[in-house]
């Protein structure tokens, strides 16, 4: 007993360590001495000639990610971000919500400078939805009500209600014998399938009613007839923002207002779903890959092997 103890002992201190090491990092980004609150406005979200790389290579260079980039969405106007991997559609939204600071150029909500506000503001006026939904190991309530903690049970009720959820939330019971609100997810939501989880992280932002909305591959990670459940709860949420949503699967955004198609850090196409197929480009190439460009023509059946003579047909 006394050295299975001593093991747990030397574990225990090891998960300490490793505590302290990560909540003693010191904050990068702070609010400037004179920050003031984001005021609350209609939702415009401008980038404006912004600039940012992660580290260098190895041969000392900068490594661009956005390079010069301008990019206005008006209020309420909902917009899909496409690009391949590494084209910094993801970079861009950490710059909105002051993840890190722009090198060059600036980010403005509403004409105001996200690096001039203070960070708490800035983020109660964005709603976020990403691919991988984290769950607390606490209550239902307690995972919906996150971003508003003094409201109550009948707005989160009515949150779970707009998001397609309270449907299964009302028939949860866990080994304690806790049903409903007052059910615990587990560790990261385990208790939960990834549909149920997805449908709670989008009652926690109908919930916060955020004017700015960002999708961030936000069903690709959900079978199709999941993603068709939750679709219209997206869509719920999305009415009345401005949303920015990013998707590889181009078929969840092809019917947003405006398409933006980044490569290496820079807008090299912009226009509407049909618009973009029109026109050779990125875009067309990706969605010909999508919809079955990748996939051999079936224009003519393939020969049947021949029959020798004495066979009949």
């Amino acid at each position: 007993w006394i050295m299975w103890e001593t093991s747990s002992l030397f574990e225990n201190i090891g998960v300490v360590q490793d505590g302290i090491n990560t909540v003693s990092v010191p904050l990068q980004i702070k609010d400037a001495p004179q920050a003031t609150p984001l005021q609350r406005g209609e939702g415009e979200v401008e980038f404006r000639d912004l600039s940012f790389h992660y580290g260098k290579t190895p041969s000392g260079e900068a490594q661009s990610v956005v390079d010069g980039l301008n990019l206005r969405i008006a209020p309420g106007e909902k917009i899909g971000l496409i690009g391949r991997s590494g084209a910094g559609k993801t970079t861009l939204v950490n710059l909105l919500l002051r993840f890190y600071d722009a090198e060059q150029g600036a980010v403005l909500i509403d004409g105001q400078n996200v690096s001039a506000v203070t960070q708490d503001s800035l983020r109660a006026q964005i709603g976020m939805v990403t691919q991988d939904t984290s769950l607390l190991h606490r209550s239902i309530r307690d995972n919906i009500a996150y971003g508003r903690p003094d409201c109550s049970d009948a707005e989160v009720i009515a949150a779970a209600q707009k998001a397609k959820a309270w449907d299964f939330i009302s028939t949860l019971q866990d080994q304690k014998g806790r049903c409903g609100l007052d059910c615990e997810v587990g560790e990261r939501g385990v208790k939960l399938s990834g549909g149920q989880r997805q449908r709670i992280a989008i009652a926690r932002v109908f919930l916060k009613n955020a004017p700015i909305l960002v999708l961030d591959e936000a069903t690709s990670a959900l079978d199709s007839e999941v993603e068709a459940a939750i679709q219209d709860s997206l869509l719920a949420l999305m009415r009345g923002k401005t949303v920015i949503a990013i998707a590889h699967r181009l078929s969840t955004i092809r019917s947003l207002d405006r398409l933006v198609v980044m490569d290496q850090g820079t807008v090299i196409q912009t226009g509407t779903h049909d618009e973009l197929v029109a026109e050779p480009g990125l875009y067309a190439e990706l969605w010909a890959r999508q919809s079955g460009g990748m996939l051999p023509t079936a224009a003519s059946p393939a020969p049947s092997p021949a029959r020798p003579d004495n066979q009949p047909e």
